[in-house]
């Protein structure tokens, strides 16, 4: 299967037209270093040839229609040059200057230019490094890099020039089919790679370093088909959301900004989510090499306790199961060894049968043959210049096992160092995957144990961006919306804070006395509790003096909980619970998901926070009613959908009780002029 769609010929090019100087020149030696095969056709005004090649004085001359081409020249003559690829149907225009969008409005205007120009031709950049296709030889490259031709493999896409180049660099022993440097994303944007990528059938796994979505649809729609192909896609996401300091009032606002948003949105696509250059790549590696595996469980080997003992403590924190080995299989791997050495998992060998390459068979082959999902080996090689033959032996014996077996096997360097690449790849030889450091090891197998449970699930309904300024509701005007919506409140009245013995006696005791205007009324004392009488509503009234809202006390509370929803542009709207109260922002017990969302997600969410056991019924106390939350939240989807001038609904707290759930505070933020 070939790549289809507007950036097919970039990808699988067969003429290559090179447009400038110097950088030019250079991505024509990468073309031949990576053994392109198709017409090389460089243009420049005053020379003759380049590289040995003839040169064109201008695009008009070309002997036929490049299918992509470089454009390394200034930033103005770039828009003219496009303008012409355009009016000629060139495939794709790769634009190296910068000086547009990135620089200010002088810059965005001629960038505004330059996608006039390009029209319908897709054009990656401007201010980017260009494009690589290891897998036709094609290098829109202006300087060296370190890929290799391939049949297939992985595809990288960064809007990161220097991290692209130092992308190609990276040895491991996985093939690099693609690497996409994206820079201002004019117009060729993550989608746009993440569609065409999907649909190449040399694509064996997609790596993405991300600053931004700008079509959440799209990205959407093109990862569940790299889910319906089984390619798995690993993120590396950087930067801030613009619109978190807007929002930043809310409690959520400082706690849960877009980041939180983009790892739900990654969550609900099966995307594998990684915080480092060198993680992104040991991931992609082992995703690359394992596949998606059925389960989770894990035997680990090493002829030491110590490095037994770091597998077991850096598996512990990880979605990783090292399960004790059931009587049978104990028995028979204690009959490979040593009576001195414990029968567990991780399994420390000993170096009782260390040389002996038919004994490590036999207990490498009796620990995977049971019911592992995937195992590794913890080898590190002597260095350069020290005899290392004694080794070789558990190399070989762990490949054996592994293939006897069927079982996906790492052979794991507890240093980098002590891996050489003549390991490395006599491990590829027996069909292993060697990993440089047990961390790296662990979290490619947490991902390939969750890349192999994904199901692909609904795509999240796209939302705008604010385009006015926001109005924060006060708690009565926000209550108020609450209700129409069917969301309970307690019994309350708005009242001067002279007449609010007599709001509470209508309202009957106990009750509550709220200042009005205040956010975050506990912080200032603006709120007091559980009142039985005139007197005491007098005194808190009177302390805080305007206006102030008297509600009924609820009593019998389970458990005081934060649920917000929040927009966040482009990803969609989280939802967010959490610990809540004045709790909020001692604990930062929160878990997220992105809307819609169905009764079980909810149950879940509330199961993964630090308070579940609370809401179970903690000593004997009676448990939330868990459907009644779930109802508050089904009337707040709906309240999103018939208000779309809604930003953020920030409930805290809920009060969860044995029967029912009531919104004690809540603070909602709309655009102006909505609600």
């Amino acid at each position: 299967m070939m790549v289809r769609g507007p950036l097919e010929r970039l990808l699988a090019p067969r003429s290559l037209a090179f447009v400038g100087g110097r950088p030019a020149e250079i991505a024509i030696e990468q073309c031949r270093a990576l053994g392109f095969e198709g017409d090389l056709w460089p243009v420049h005004p005053t020379r003759a040839e380049v590289c040995g090649l003839p040169a064109f004085p201008s695009v008009d001359d070309l002997p036929g229609v490049p299918d992509a081409v470089l454009v390394a020249v200034n930033r103005v003559a770039t828009v003219e040059v496009v303008a012409r690829l355009a009016a000629m149907d060139a495939g794709a225009a790769v634009c190296y200057a910068s000086g547009f969008a990135e620089v200010g409005d002088e810059g965005v205007a001629l960038q505004e230019a330059l996608v006039a120009a390009a029209g319908d031709m897709p054009l990656v950049g401007p201010n980017c490094y260009g494009t690589l296709s290891a897998t036709t030889g094609a290098a829109l490259w202006p300087d060296q890099q370190g890929l290799s031709r391939t049949g297939k493999g992985i595809a990288l896409v960064t809007q990161s020039g220097n991290i692209g180049l130092n992308l190609t660099m990276q040895t491991r022993p996985m093939a690099i089919a693609h690497l996409l440097t994206l820079g201002n994303q004019a117009m060729v944007g993550i989608e746009d790679c993440v569609e065409a990528l999907v649909a190449d059938g040399s694509v064996t796994a997609i790596g993405l370093h991300i600053e931004a979505l700008h079509d959440v649809g799209r990205f959407s729609a093109a990862c569940a088909v790299a889910a319906a192909r089984r390619l798995p896609i690993v993120a590396l996401k950087t930067g801030t959301s613009s619109t978190g300091a807007a929002i930043a009032i809310s409690h959520t606002g400082s706690m849960v900004g877009s980041d939180s948003a983009y790892g739900t949105l990654f969550e609900r696509l099966g995307i594998h989510r990684v915080r480092s250059i060198p993680e992104f790549l040991d991931t992609l590696h082992v995703l690359d090499s394992v596949g998606p595996l059925p389960g989770n469980r894990l035997v680990s080997l090493s002829c030491s306790g110590g490095e037994a003992s770091i597998v077991a403590d850096r598996a512990e924190a990880l979605d990783l199961a090292l399960a004790a080995f059931d009587a049978g299989q104990a028995e028979r791997i204690a009959g490979t060894l040593s009576e001195f050495v414990a029968i567990s998992n991780p399994l420390d060998y000993h170096t009782f049968i260390w040389d002996d390459e038919e004994r490590l068979s036999g207990c490498f082959t009796a620990a995977l043959d049971g019911p592992s999902d995937a195992a590794m080996l913890v080898l590190d090689f002597p260095s350069e210049g020290l005899d290392d033959s004694s080794w070789w032996p558990t190399l070989q014996a762990f490949g054996a096992a592994a293939r006897d077996t069927g079982t996906p096997g790492l052979v794991v360097g507890s240093m980098a160092e002590n891996l050489p690449a003549v390991v490395e790849a006599a491990a590829v030889e027996l069909g292993l995957v060697p990993v440089r450091g047990i961390d790296a090891a662990l979290l490619g197998l947490e991902a390939a144990a969750r890349w192999g449970r994904h199901v692909p699930s609904g795509i999240p309904d796209p939302v705008r961006r604010s385009t006015g300024g926001l109005r924060v509701l006060q708690e009565d005007e926000a209550k108020r919306l609450l209700v129409a919506a069917g969301i309970p409140i307690p019994v309350g009245e708005e009242v001067e804070a002279t007449r609010a013995v007599d709001a509470a006696d209508r309202i009957g005791f106990p009750v509550v006395v709220k200042a009005t205007g205040v956010a975050h009324k506990s912080d200032v004392g603006g709120v007091v509790l559980d009142l039985g009488d005139g007197p005491a509503v007098a005194e808190a009234a009177g302390r805080m003096g305007g206006t102030v809202l008297v509600e009924r006390h609820v009593g019998d509370i389970v458990a005081e909980l934060l649920v917000d929803v929040r927009r966040e542009p482009p990803v969609g709207w989280l939802l967010t619970f959490g610990a809540g109260g004045t709790l909020v922002e001692l604990v930062r017990d929160t878990v997220s998901l992105l809307l819609p969302v169905e009764a079980d997600d909810v149950r879940r969410a509330l199961g993964g926070l630090g308070i579940a056991r609370l809401l179970a019924g903690h000593r004997g106390r009676p448990p939330a009613d868990i459907d009644a939350i779930i109802e508050v939240v089904e009337h707040l989807q709906r309240l999103l959908y018939e208000h779309p001038e809604l930003v953020e609904v920030e409930i805290n707290p809920l009060l969860a009780r044995p029967s029912g759930a009531v919104v004690a505070d809540a603070l909602i933020t709309v655009e102006r002029g909505g609600a």
